[in-house]
């Protein structure tokens, strides 16, 4: 007897397509089970970033970011976990090799979308060589010790972290860092009472850095005391208005408490040098509005003598021009000055504001913190030792006050 060949029903090229489609339905379950594990995955690390547990959040979060490189915050938590992880490495080139890592992840989130002033701060405070800059003391005794105390502290190990930070304060008093990092282990075992003395201590050790202010802010957030923590913010951000994790401190105050936060709308004309010494700039204005506007004319020949003559009067140590806080000054009241005598039957609006700041002695706060360019930066340490106030006052009235309008 001869056998027939049995047929199956399914002709090869149907029998090869429904092969295809179960290998696709075989890898779609696979995906779907990775995106689910992924998604497992990425809660346990949030909840380890929550919790300030970097190290054990690390392994996790390099993990996801293999899989998900385009995925902006998770870049940003990575960046964060390998600048922790450069604390406890142990050798020098161990610890460059995570910052270095930790400021690409920063940047690769900043190139994604998140251009929060926290991420540009974060990517600011690494240098492009991934050192590690100064040492927070002269004593090297007391810098092995804040350096075992941060070991600690990156381990969640705060009480140890503690015990080590004190042996660093005692063997130089004068260690801005030892106080502000016993007060924020205090913050992490959330002993509010213990973390504002150690910020104060930190306050006493040098006012003029703006980290203790901020980081007392955080525990009165906490408590939802933002009136007192609006406070820490401000000083902070007077104290270092050109460090960004100063002002971020005050832009997270107003985005919980849904603050508008500005500067009264004054804009100056662009100018620019030449080779020559003379100006170049443009004047946007109408020639027939009678509201004083042709009087900007004046802030450009202004800065154009003190950039030829009244600097090197004015500064005679200076061995090159640079735009100053009484350039600027001079130049904007020049602006009122010719605006007033053309009688304008309206003062335009930004040089009314320029005339009120200026009544209110509020004009060189307004400059140096919202013009302030390099040069006029380079005097705002000695404005801030005898202008804390007014500073202070400027922040209140003007940026989160409603007088900007």
């Amino acid at each position: 007897m001869f056998h027939t060949p049995v047929s199956f029903g399914i002709p090869r090229r149907p029998l090869l397509t429904a092969l295809a489609a179960f290998f696709v339905i075989i890898a779609a379950s696979a995906a779907f089970a990775q995106a689910d594990d992924n998604e497992q995955l990425k809660r346990k690390a949030a909840e380890l970033v929550a919790q300030k547990k970097f190290l054990e959040a690390l392994p996790i979060l390099e993990k996801l970011v293999a899989a998900e490189p385009d995925n902006a915050s998770l870049q940003f938590d990575l960046g964060s976990a390998l600048l922790v992880k450069s604390i406890t490495a142990v050798t020098p080139d161990e610890k460059r090799s995570y910052r270095l890592r930790a400021r690409a992840a920063f940047i690769k989130s900043q190139s994604l979308g998140n251009n929060t002033e926290l991420v540009r701060a974060f990517i600011s405070s690494i240098p492009e060589d991934g050192s590690s800059g100064s040492e927070t003391s002269k004593n090297p005794i007391s810098n092995a010790y804040l350096a075992a105390g941060e070991n600690e502290f990156a381990k969640n190990n705060y009480n140890k972290a503690i015990e080590l930070y004190l042996k660093a304060l005692d063997a130089d008093p004068k260690n801005y860092y030892a106080a502000l990092f016993v007060g924020d282990s205090y913050l992490q075992l959330e002993d509010f009472a213990n973390a504002e003395v150690w910020y104060q201590k930190a306050i006493a050790i040098d006012p003029n850095i703006e980290t203790a202010y901020r980081y007392s802010a955080t525990p009165l957030m906490k408590q939802k005391k933002y009136d007192q923590a609006k406070e820490r913010y401000i000083e902070a951000w007077i104290t270092e208005p050109y460090n960004r994790f100063a002002l971020n401190g005050l832009l997270q105050w107003g985005a919980i408490t849904n603050t508008n936060l500005g500067h009264p709308k004054i804009e100056p004309p662009n100018v620019e040098f030449g080779p020559d010494g003379k100006s170049k700039s443009t004047i946007n204005v109408n020639p027939l509005a009678m509201d004083g506007s042709l009087a900007w004319m004046a802030y450009v020949s202004t800065r154009e003598v003190w950039r030829t003559e009244l600097f090197r009067k004015k500064f005679p140590q200076s061995k090159e021009y640079r735009h100053s806080l009484a350039e600027e000054a001079e130049a904007l009241r020049a602006v009122v000055k010719m605006a007033l005598s053309l009688n304008p039957k309206q003062l335009d609006p930004q040089i009314e504001m320029i005339r009120r700041l200026d009544s209110e002695n509020l004009l060189e706060p307004f400059i140096l913190l919202a013009l302030a360019d390099k040069g006029i930066a380079e005097d705002y340490p000695d404005y801030l030792r005898v202008n804390r106030a007014r500073l202070r006052e400027y922040v209140n009235k003007y940026v989160i006050g409603t007088q900007r309008k």
